[in-house]
C-alpha cells in the first residue's frame, strides 16, 4: 500500500511518491504530471475532472468550476448541473482523481497522503482539506505548508 504526496493546487494539482531515495512525479491518465483543479458536469450528468473539465470552463461556465480551493472552510457552495457542491466536495473529486491515477501508475492501492496546503490556511481550511481527503478515500497522514 503506497503513501503519496499531493499538491492540491488552486489551478493545478500534482501527486508524487518517495521511492528508493527519490521523489517520483506520478503521471495521470492523460500521461501528464499536472491535473487541472477543475470540475464540470456534462449533459448526461457525468462528473468530469481535470483537463476535460478545464476545457469546459469557457464553453460551459454554468456547469464548470475551478479555484474553489480558495473557499475551503467556508460555507460557500457552487451549483453545477442543478446540484450544489461545497469546496470540500469539489476538492474531494480532484483528490479522488489523483488517487485513481496514482493507483493506476503505481499498480497498487493508495490509502494515505501527505497534502500540501497554503501557509495562510487557517484551522477551518485545514479541517476542510481533511474532510475532502476523507470523502475521496484518503487518510491524511499530515498537512504541510507549501
Amino acid at each position: 500500500m503506497a503513501k503519496i504526496g499531493i499538491d492540491l493546487g488552486t489551478t493545478n494539482s500534482l501527486a508524487v511518491i518517495y521511492k528508493d531515495g527519490k521523489t517520483i512525479k506520478i503521471k495521470n491518465s492523460l500521461d501528464s504530471y499536472i491535473t487541472p483543479s477543475a470540475v464540470s458536469v456534462d449533459e448526461d450528468g457525468e462528473i468530469l475532472v481535470g483537463e476535460a473539465a478545464k476545457d469546459r470552463l469557457i464553453s460551459h461556465p454554468d456547469v464548470s468550476a475551478s479555484e474553489f480551493k480558495r473557499n475551503m472552510g467556508s460555507r460557500s457552495e457552487v451549483e453545477l448541473g442543478g446540484v450544489k457542491y461545497t469546496p470540500e466536495e469539489l476538492s474531494s473529486l480532484i483528490l479522488k482523481k489523483l488517487k485513481a491515477d496514482s493507483e493506476a501508475f503505481l499498480g497498487e492501492a493508495v490509502e494515505e497522503a501527505i497534502i500540501s496546503v497554503p501557509a495562510y490556511f487557517d484551522d477551518n481550511s485545514r479541517r476542510a482539506t481533511r474532510i475532502a481527503a476523507d470523502l475521496s478515500g484518503l487518510k491524511v497522514e499530515r498537512l504541510i505548508n507549501e
